[in-house]
């Protein structure tokens, strides 16, 4: 009877313990290899967990895309996970993460080009949400491959890498899966951000995993479609009190409004007087000046601007823009069209960016201690850090952004479409036209959005969850001009709540 007893109770442990395996899920953490312990020029402690490294997307010739991961300062196993994507095509998201969001302000090292000392920035994105910082696609930033063939590449290529970089990534990172998941970026990643949530739809619609739990998007001055981009600038500059009445009036009637494909010579000559009248400026904020000699000498040379514009600009930031270099930047009126794309070193005839300084960047990603400490391979393998590079061949072969807005929309992903007001790259009136043109019902009238009872720009919602909004006094890069205000928008979006 003993013997018995004995038998049924190891048989209910057997049982209780099959029944437990079977429902225990191991907790798994994030590979203990790619922490951040310490970075040079930081002497603070991180207020959050920092992750980075490399993941290889094709072993076979070790296809390698680099990325800062950054846990959210509030609640990292909650909050939502926010992918970040910088434009270019061929420039690093490293962009944004030391100019814009990241959780530092870097401030130039002395003597000039050494290394920066960094601040913990108080209006870092990490504050509400966990950012993924992507170098794509390879040959990019800090990405690279041994085969470089696969520099050769396109917005669908680009996608579809990119999408293989996030299920891979997740299975590194898995105590995230469940976390709210939403993809960003801003200038040409309004072409990267929409054809990669599509990506991600289809795949989770057809259960590939790990299934990722995507919940929406944001642009920001993106690139879209090359009528409504391309339209966008004539009445952006005459609404910006940049060029006559006469003039505008003029180029209208020559025009009909095709302004970036004339088919007249009539129309070609008014729209060259309108690029005349607006050459000095500066095209990514017309509000800030640009530096046409040394950086210690400020030449604004359009005098039409009075100062209290210029005031406009202004806002709550620790430290200053970073300054601006003599010269235009993508030639206006020319929208991203099918076919190759150049990128900016092959449109400045390998000159840096244009109107940007890049110094504290390349000081500080260029380091090889820095490179180090956040698992980078070293410039003899991976190459230099360039904010944007030629070493990629780019082909736009997605077409119109339009589609596949339409389409992510309309099967439930909420989407914000934000523009800095005074970015006259990709000007606010073009990502305005093209997202009332989607046809979607008109749910929250244009009205403006109140930061500090302060408006702090304007917005208009769409059924659909489709929403248009504006930053007073902001240029290309929003968070880089109006970081409070920026970080304010981000975090009602992500919350759901009313902007």
């Amino acid at each position: 009877m003993r013997n018995t007893h004995l038998l049924c109770f190891c048989n209910l442990i057997l049982i209780l313990s099959f029944q437990f395996a079977s429902n225990f899920v191991p907790t798994l953490s994030a590979p203990e290899a790619a922490i951040v312990t310490n970075i040079p020029g930081f002497n603070g402690t991180f207020p959050s967990k920092h992750y980075s490294g490399y993941v290889t997307i094709d072993e076979t010739y070790g296809k390698k895309l680099f990325y800062y991961f950054v846990e959210s300062e509030r609640n990292p196993s909650k909050d939502p996970v926010v992918l970040w994507l910088n434009g270019g095509p061929g420039c690093s998201s490293f962009d944004g993460f030391v100019y814009e969001h990241g959780p530092f302000n870097f401030e130039a090292g002395k003597p000039r080009g050494s290394l920066p000392t960094l601040h913990l920035n108080p209006y870092s994105w990490s504050k509400v949400s966990s950012i993924l910082y992507l170098d794509s696609p390879a040959g990019v930033g800090l990405s690279y491959s041994g085969n470089e063939s696969d520099y050769i590449t396109g917005d669908l290529k680009t996608a579809s890498d990119s999408h293989k970089f996030l299920l891979k990534w997740f299975e590194l990172y898995p105590e995230f899966l469940s976390n709210p998941f939403f993809i960003s970026g801003e200038s040409y990643a309004g072409i990267y951000v929409p054809t990669l949530a599509y990506e991600v739809a289809t795949g989770i619609d057809a259960g590939v995993k790990p299934i990722l739990n995507l919940k929406g998007y944001m642009v920001g001055n993106g690139v879209t479609d090359d009528t409504f981009d391309g339209n966008a600038l004539v009445p952006f500059v005459h609404g910006m009190g940049l060029i006559s009445n006469e003039l505008f009036e003029a180029v209208s009637a020559e025009c009909n409004g095709n302004y970036y494909n004339p088919t007249s010579g009539n129309c070609e000559s008014k729209l060259s007087l309108v690029d005349r009248e607006i050459e000095d400026l500066n095209i990514y904020d017309i509000l800030e000046p640009c530096y046409h000699d040394t950086p210690s000498i400020i030449s604004l040379k359009n005098s039409k601007l009075p100062l209290s514009f210029r005031r406009l600009g202004e806002t709550e930031r620790p430290l200053r823009v970073r300054k601006r270099m003599f010269g235009r930047a993508w030639p206006f009126r020319a929208p991203v069209k099918d076919g190759p794309v150049p990128t900016w070193p092959q449109l400045m005839n390998n000159e840096n960016v244009p109107c940007t300084n890049d110094e504290v960047a390349n000081a500080w990603l260029n380091n090889e201690a820095v490179r180090k400490a956040i698992h980078a391979d070293s410039a003899n393998i991976a190459g230099d850090w360039e904010l944007c590079t030629d070493r990629i061949s780019f082909n736009h072969d997605a077409g119109s952004m339009i589609k596949y807005h339409k389409n992510l929309t309309s099967r439930g992903y909420r989407a914000i479409i934000y523009s800095g007001d005074h970015d006259m790259c990709v000007p606010y009136t073009g990502s305005e036209a093209w997202t009332r043109s989607v046809g979607y019902k008109t749910v929250d009238e244009w009205r403006p959005w109140i930061v500090k009872d302060q408006v702090a720009g304007y917005t208009q919602g769409y059924e659909n969850n489709l929403t248009f909004l504006t930053i007073k006094g902001a240029g290309h890069t929003v968070p880089e001009y109006k970081p409070q205000e920026a970080l304010e928008f981000y975090s009602r979006f992500l919350e759901g709540r009313k902007i």
